[in-house]
Formats: structure tokens, sequence, C-alpha cells
């Protein structure tokens, strides 16, 4: 459901690319140097991190974007990184997005979950569940 399996070229300039999709608490993240800084701060303040991996050219992700910026509002607990696969492509493939949009959820740098598309309900249940078993552990 919702997903981009190709990369196509963007007619926008560089500049225009995060307009739509950053807002909210959402960071942008730009090289792998500002991946780390922002893992080392979300273990530090024991916030678990969704890494949204998508891309501007793509419909799914642009769809889904101002739910991912009112997510971040929602849930302040929580640090939202959005990362471009086309922006930082060596980074992506190490991460192993064959689609986009592709979210992972970290907790302490670990993966503890996925999802693969573009699916709002799904996306707000895995972090209600993600919150919910934080909670429930004391953290």
């Amino acid at each position: 459901m919702g997903q981009c399996f190709t990369k196509a070229q963007s007619d926008q300039a560089d500049s225009d690319q995060h307009v739509e999709f950053v807002g909210g608490n959402v960071c942008p993240v730009t090289s792998k140097e500002d991946w780390d800084q922002k893992l080392s701060e979300a273990k530090r303040d024991g916030k678990i991190v969704i890494a949204n991996f998508s891309a501007a050219w793509c419909g799914p992700c642009r769809m889904l974007a101002p739910f991912f910026c009112e997510l971040s509002e929602k849930y302040p607990s929580l640090m939202f990184l959005l990362i471009d696969v086309d922006e930082l492509t060596d980074f992506s493939t190490s991460w192993d997005i064959k689609a986009t949009p592709t979210f992972f959820f970290l907790k302490n740098g670990q993966q503890i979950d996925k999802l693969v598309g573009a699916n709002k309900p799904e996306l707000q249940k895995k972090i209600t569940a993600i919150l919910d078993s934080a909670a429930n552990s004391g953290q």
C-alpha cells in the first residue's frame, strides 16, 4: 500500500525538496554525522527514534508527510527524523531501503520495528504500541 519502488528525477530545485516534508518536530538528516548526532541525542534523552526514509518525488511520501509532522507534534517524547534517500544514497542503501516511505523505529540505536509503505493507521498503531510498551517497562 502506497509505496514507491523506483527512483525518478525531480524537476524541483534542491532547495524546494523539504518544503512539504519538514514541519512540526521533524528533523531532516542531511549527513551520516547528523544521523549519529541525533541518535546520540535520542539515547541520552531516552527517546525512541522514528526514521522516515522517503523521497521528494514519491507521491505516497508526499501524502504522508503532513501526517508525519502531526505525529511529531502529538508525541514530543519521540524523535522524528527524515532521511531523503536521494540525498543520502549510500546511507539509505546501508539500511537496505527497497521502497519509500520506509519507517524504522529505533531504541538506543537498535531497530525495534519497521514499516514499509504510506499506511497512516499502521504507523499510528506502531507508535501507540511502542509508547505503551515503554510506559509498561517503566521508561
